[in-house]
């Protein structure tokens, strides 16, 4: 055991951005490697146990962290994201919920065996899922909107609720035996809860309104915000436990939907921030784990109510409240298979646990044991198996990553048509009409609309396009472009044209630094290459084989010829940009642009060398 806290801190850190990581770099669910990583160095090898080391601070810094990952997430809520779904979207998370929790206690009951008390206060809690386990596996499946934004929605609204849930069935079970019957206890809670959610709209638009009215400058924009989501929670947690939950909740939707101009910056900070806790706390939860809860999970009770939640309860609630809404019956399935449980339902277990053993209930022993087996449990289903359902159903993205090309002109839909004989996703945006001219009688897609609005999140989804080509006569606008999609796309999939060669202006420095990667080796500007694409010039394909290797590739191209990416057997596209060229392998397609009039040299030459045989045929 290792005592030192720095120490342990840092391993904690270390372990749950290394489980991320292999998690993207093997295609697994991250959450999986996380509890994995948590349990080895955990109850299994016993290297530290957070619950002791950290001492009194394990349970703050959890709930804390558990509080700005639910904030971020609701950051995400915009009534605007669910229209068309509001329905569904309101009876999942209200009736859905309600019969979530009825099923799951009847299931806690008859068949994990624990009294009528016990099961009604866990069930409350077991119709959470949340966003720390739901939007890694939205981000891993690439579903299609509509399912998407259900599972996103549902995971962050009921989450608070699940735990309120709990604490409800609690005061219930307080009211009915205490031997003085007060109902103060249960007027306290509902007041409480509403006390709660008006903090939460409150702290949201006091911080919207400091905001747009610039009196918090930007360099502290991210800070105050920090604070005043740990204030929120706090002050509503002080006065009634797990209360805080749903402050935070309802004031990260009410920021989310006052579309203030920098709520697009605190995103990106609060998610930066949420995949660090997100990691750490789910690697704290598990190492905190003792071998006998881990053995206790063998039960058949435990096991048998696990199956009954994952084949029964989930999908019955999903479908009875589903009925009369105009969800298609691959959705119904979708959403019924997808919910796995995560740190809301763990953090609030291990609290319920101890205060109902308190209370004389000798069977909440058992509720860590089985709120784990169900978190293990569901995480692992459902997160190997949402991609492969959601492909079977037809209800995700191509997994082939899209392409989208901003500006419209000759050479980019010269480049989106070759892109989609390929087989590739590609999108053409512009804010112009005319520009879009060519590509909408190319039959190529494409977007008429500013890219960099803030409403084009909400007409146009970006999830099938994986890379970003800005390609506008105007280098200053390409690379805003490309860096306003970096925490979106990433850098190393962002690219754009240079209008103008290398050294002829002071902005090639600038384009380096915050724009994108520069397209091609050649460093062609946008006028040379719609001047080619004009005059005639071609997009070849040239299959990469064991007996026609890259070099012979290159060794017989012509000194016109503009290499332009690489696509792989995979799906994936290398681009050839400044200073770097991908590795060329057997099975690779390289793409370039080549001069028509090569060709009519061969043919004229092959012509005049069947005149003159001609000819000579006539002499004879």
């Amino acid at each position: 055991m290792i005592d030192s806290i720095l120490f342990n801190l840092m391993l904690v850190g270390v372990l749950g951005i290394a489980s991320q990581w292999v998690a993207w770099r093997f295609k697994m669910p991250a959450i999986v490697v996380m509890s994995l990583a948590g349990l080895l160095v955990g109850p299994i090898l016993g290297v530290i146990d957070p619950k002791d080391d950290f001492g009194e601070m394990f349970k703050p810094i959890v709930s804390l962290a558990v509080a700005i990952i639910l904030f971020e997430g609701s950051l995400n809520l915009d009534f605007r994201e669910v229209r068309g779904l509001g329905k569904p979207v309101f009876r999942i998370v209200t009736i859905g919920a309600f019969l979530a929790w009825i099923l799951g206690s009847l299931g806690a009951h008859f068949v994990a065996g624990l009294s009528w008390a016990v099961a009604f206060v866990i069930g409350g809690l077991f119709i959470v899922t949340g966003p720390t386990v739901i939007l890694p596996l939205l981000r891993q499946a690439k579903l299609k909107p509509r399912p998407a934004a259900i599972l996103k929605w549902e995971g962050i609204v009921v989450d608070p609720f699940g735990a309120l849930l709990a604490l409800f069935a609690f005061e219930i079970i307080n009211f009915l035996m205490s031997e003085d019957v007060n109902a103060m206890s249960l007027l306290l809670f509902f007041a409480a809860s509403i006390f709660a959610g008006v903090l939460g709209w409150l702290f949201g638009r006091f911080t919207g309104f400091i905001f747009e009215k610039g009196h918090v400058p930007e360099f502290l924009k991210s800070p105050v915000v920090f604070v005043l989501v740990l204030a929120s929670f706090a002050i509503s947690d002080q006065i009634m436990h797990e209360t805080g939950l749903l402050a935070v909740t309802v004031m990260g939707m009410t920021l989310a939907n006052m579309h203030i101009s920098s709520i697009d910056d605190m995103r990106h900070f609060k998610e930066n921030i949420s995949v660090l806790l997100i990691s750490a706390i789910f690697v704290m939860l598990t190492a905190s784990l003792s071998l006998e809860v881990l053995f206790k999970i063998f039960n058949w009770n435990i096991i048998a109510f696990v199956l009954l939640m994952l084949f029964i309860v989930r999908p019955l609630s999903i479908w009875l409240s589903t009925i009369g809404t105009d969800l298609s019956n691959k959705e119904k399935l979708l959403v019924g298979w997808i919910a796995p449980r995560g740190i809301v339902a763990l953090t609030v277990s291990s609290y319920f646990a101890s205060v109902l053993l308190e209370k004389g209930f000798e069977d909440a022993s058992i509720l860590t044991s089985l709120t784990f087996a169900l978190v293990f449990s569901t995480v692992v289903a459902h997160g190997f198996s949402i991609k492969w359902l959601a492909k079977k159903l037809d209800l995700a993205i191509d997994e082939r990553p899209g392409v989208v090309i901003v500006g419209g002109s000759s050479f980019s839909t010269e480049l989106a048509k070759t892109l989609q004989e390929l087989k590739i996703t590609v999108l053409i945006a512009d804010s112009s009409w005319q520009r879009l001219i060519q590509a909408r009688k190319a039959g190529v897609p494409f977007y008429k609309g500013e890219i960099l609005s803030e409403q084009t999140e909400y007409y146009l989804d970006l999830t099938p396009y994986e890379y970003m080509i800005a390609a506008t006569e105007l280098d200053s606008y390409n690379a805003l472009v490309c860096t306003t999609f970096v925490p979106e796309i990433g850098r190393n999939n962002l690219f754009q044209l240079s209008l103008r060669s290398q050294g002829e202006v002071d902005l090639e420095d600038m384009v380096h630094t915050i724009g994108g990667r520069i397209l091609f080796q050649e460093n062609v500007t946008w006028e040379e290459l719609n001047k080619r694409v004009e005059r005639g010039d071609v997009f070849r394909k040239t299959n990469i084989t064991e007996k026609y290797s890259f070099e012979s590739y290159i060794k017989e191209r012509d000194e016109h010829t503009l290499l332009l990416f690489a696509l792989k057997p995979s799906g994936r596209i290398e681009f050839f940009t400044e200073g770097a060229s991908p590795k060329i392998e057997q099975g690779d397609v390289v793409v370039s642009l080549s001069q028509r009039c090569k060709e009519l040299k061969k043919i004229n030459k092959k012509l005049a060398v069947q005149r003159e045989k001609s000819e000579e045929g006539k002499e004879k």
